[in-house]
C-alpha cells in the first residue's frame, strides 16, 4: 500500500476541467466560456456538500488566468459580517498584481448577515471589469433573489453511489490498496452523495487496514454501517410475520455501533429489488453490490405473492424513515412501524 503524504482528498482533488467527474453539463459551459473569452463577472455554484464546488472555482479562476496570487478564497461562514464585505468592496478595485483578472471564491455565502448582502449586491452590480466573483453555496434558496439574478448559476450533481463506488475503487488501485467491492459499496453509501466525505472515509479505512487486507463486514464496522447478516435477519424475520425476531434485529445493528440511517437506506433497497424483481420490472444496478447469497434470498421473497414484505410495507418503512430526522432515537421510527406491521 502506498503512503500518503496527505488527506486523500487533497491528493487526489481535480487540477483540470478533465479529470471532474460528472459533471459535464458544467465543465461544458465554462470550457465554452474560456475559448470565446465570454467571462461572467459572477457566477454561483451550487449543490450538495463535496460535490466539487470550491475545486471547479479555482479550475475555472486559473483557466481564465488568474494565478494564485491573485485568487481570493474566503469562508463567509468566518466572514460574514458588513466589515468584512466593505473590506472586500475596497479591495476589488484595486488591480490585479500579475493576471488579467482578480477571482473572489466565496464559499458558504448563504451565511453572510443581511447587510453583509446588500453590501455585496451593490458590489455585483457594478463589478470593476478585472474582478470575476465566484458564490458557493450549499443552500441556494436562503440567497436573495437578487443576489441569483446577477449570477450565472450552475447546480452541481451529486454523484449517485454507483459513481462514488467507481471513484473510491479508482483511488484504491491509485494507492495500491486491495479493496473488495462490498466494501467500495459501503463506502459510496456512507458518504451520501459527498466525493470528499468518501475519500475522507476511504483514508480512514486504509489508516486501520496497516498492512492486512479488510473484509467487507470490517469496513463496515469502521464506517459504521450494519453487517449485512443484520439486515437479512430483519428482513427474514418481517417475512416471516415474527414481531420478536424483528425487533432483535433492529437492536443487535444499533448495539453493534450501526449508523440506523445507513441501516435504513440498505434495507429499503433490498425491498425495492425484492418489489421490482415482483413485479418483473428492470433492476436498478444497486443490485450489483449483492453477494450472490443475497440475490438468491431476495428472489425467494419475490416469488411469494403472499409475503408481508410488499409496497404497503415499504410505504410505511418510507413514513419512519422522514421521522428519523426528528428523533434522538434513531431505530425508534422503525420499532414503531415493526410493531403497527406485524402485531
Amino acid at each position: 500500500m502506498a503512503e500518503s503524504s496527505f488527506a486523500l482528498y487533497r491528493k487526489y482533488r481535480p487540477e483540470s476541467f478533465d479529470a471532474v467527474r460528472n459533471q459535464e453539463h458544467i465543465i461544458t459551459v465554462l470550457k465554452g466560456a474560456i475559448q470565446k473569452q465570454m467571462i461572467p463577472h459572477a457566477l454561483l455554484f451550487t449543490g450538495s456538500r463535496g460535490t466539487g464546488k470550491t475545486t471547479v472555482a479555482r479550475i475555472f479562476a486559473h483557466g481564465i488566468g488568474a494565478s494564485d496570487i491573485d485568487i481570493y478564497e474566503i469562508d463567509a461562514a468566518s466572514n460574514r459580517g458588513i466589515d468584512d464585505i466593505r473590506e472586500l468592496k475596497e479591495a476589488v478595485h484595486s488591480l490585479p498584481f500579475k493576471s488579467p483578472y482578480k477571482v473572489y471564491i466565496i464559499d458558504e455565502v448563504h451565511m453572510l448577515t443581511k447587510e453583509a448582502f446588500n453590501a455585496l449586491l451593490k458590489t455585483l452590480e457594478e463589478p470593476p471589469s478585472h474582478v470575476v466573483f465566484i458564490l458557493a453555496t450549499t443552500e441556494k434558496d436562503k440567497l436573495l433573489d437578487t443576489i441569483t439574478s446577477r449570477c450565472q448559476v450552475f447546480t452541481f450533481k451529486a454523484p449517485t453511489r454507483i459513481e462514488l463506488k467507481e471513484t473510491i475503487l479508482d483511488i484504491a488501485r491509485a494507492e495500491n490498496f486491495t479493496l473488495p467491492e462490498a466494501g467500495a459499496d459501503t463506502i459510496a453509501l456512507a458518504a451520501d452523495g459527498s466525493y470528499r466525505d468518501a475519500l475522507g472515509i476511504m483514508q480512514k479505512v486504509i489508516m486501520a487496514a496497516g498492512d492486512s487486507q479488510l473484509d467487507p463486514d470490517q469496513i463496515a464496522t469502521i464506517v459504521g454501517a450494519p453487517k449485512r447478516v443484520h439486515i437479512k435477519l430483519f428482513i427474514e424475520a418481517l417475512q416471516a410475520k415474527n414481531l420478536e425476531r424483528a425487533l432483535n434485529a433492529l437492536h443487535e445493528a444499533s448495539r453493534s455501533g450501526a449508523d440506523m440511517k445507513i441501516f435504513f437506506t440498505m434495507f429499503l433497497e433490498q425491498i425495492r429489488i425484492v418489489l421490482l424483481v415482483r413485479h418483473g420490472a428492470p433492476i436498478p444496478q444497486l443490485i450489483e453490490s449483492l453477494t450472490e447469497d443475497e440475490r438468491v434470498f431476495l428472489e425467494l421473497i419475490a416469488k411469494d405473492k403472499t409475503s408481508v414484505i410488499n409496497s404497503g410495507l415499504l410505504l410505511r418503512f418510507l413514513q419512519a424513515g422522514n421521522s428519523m430526522e426528528h428523533t434522538s432515537i434513531q431505530e425508534l421510527p422503525l420499532e414503531l412501524a415493526v410493531i403497527e406491521l406485524l402485531s
